[in-house]
């Protein structure tokens, strides 16, 4: 008599076991690699999800569609998007001098790209409200032409600017740095113009690195609360973005309320930063 049990009897595994297993056999560095996602993101996301949801989609969806929220997030994409395209143009032409140009003082200009990195935020916001102030050294050049930038929406664009400028230029640099300068002294012989060299040799590889150093420079400005919380009046409809709307609800003791905004910051950031890794998929088409 055969022992062999037929498979219509064999009882199938849980799908936890079968789950299980599949991780029992990966190797170390996959295993390491989703302890350390799981820890540090999926559950962090999914507990944020949780908590947003937990008094119900009607509550969430009213204070995610609330008229202060909707002025936050307004006015937190807009001014930080706005702050991208600025810091996208003025930091490749700083990569552009640093790498191209020797000039006395340009390892003190080099090293100083990395500042905001390294102060602290509220020291940053401090600086900049006082020197954007009315009796500042720069506000003071404005306030006579009835130009406002301290504890306005123009200062939390300044605030955007400065803490995310060096991304964009330090993701150019080791571009331009690895760009052989015989390919534009070979348009040059060709006939082309500054310009034409720039648009059609310069640009193309250079621009999936520009889109990447937006892209972390956006990620940068929309998460600032350090900075902005100090040049700005964070007056509602005015110039209050949503990182402290999020900080002012957790005062008030209203988590859900607070996570209910971070969860809507998210999904926005996620769909506008896919945004941008289209138009980096597209810029890479010249490096092929």
């Amino acid at each position: 008599m055969s022992n062999v049990i037929p498979a219509s009897l064999v009882k199938p595994k849980p799908a936890w076991k079968q789950w299980f297993d599949r991780i029992r056999h990966l190797s170390w560095t996959w295993r390491l690699t989703w302890f350390y996602l799981s820890a540090m993101l999926f559950l962090p996301l999914v507990a944020m999800f949780t908590k947003a949801a937990s008094d119900g989609w009607a509550k969430f969806w009213e204070v995610a569609s609330s008229p202060i929220a909707i002025s936050t997030y307004d006015i937190t994409f807009t001014t930080s998007l706005i702050a991208t395209l600025f810091n996208g143009l003025f930091g490749t032409a700083i990569a552009w001098v640093l790498v191209r140009y020797d000039f006395p003082g340009k390892r003190i200009v080099d090293a100083s790209i990395d500042l905001p990195f390294a102060l602290p935020t509220s020291v940053a916001g401090l600086t900049l409200a006082t020197v954007y102030s009315d009796n500042g050294w720069i506000g003071s050049l404005f306030a006579p032409l009835g130009i406002k930038i301290a504890f306005t929406r123009l200062g939390v664009g300044m605030a955007m600017l400065f803490i995310s400028l060096p991304f964009i230029v330090r993701t150019v640099q080791p571009v331009l740095i690895e760009m052989e300068k015989d390919i534009e002294e070979a348009a040059w012989c060709l006939g082309a113009s500054d310009w034409q060299t720039f648009r059609q040799v310069i640009l193309p590889p250079l621009l999936p690195s520009i889109l990447t150093g937006m892209a972390l420079g956006f990620s940068r400005a929309v998460g600032e609360y350090g900075s902005t919380v100090i040049i700005a009046s964070n007056t509602p409809f005015k110039d209050l973005i949503a990182p402290v709307l999020i900080f002012q609800r957790l005062e008030q003791y209203d988590y859900a309320g607070a996570t209910t905004i971070g969860v809507v910051l998210l999904l926005i950031s996620l769909v506008l930063l896919l945004g941008i890794n289209i138009l980096q998929a597209w810029g890479q088409r010249y490096e092929e």
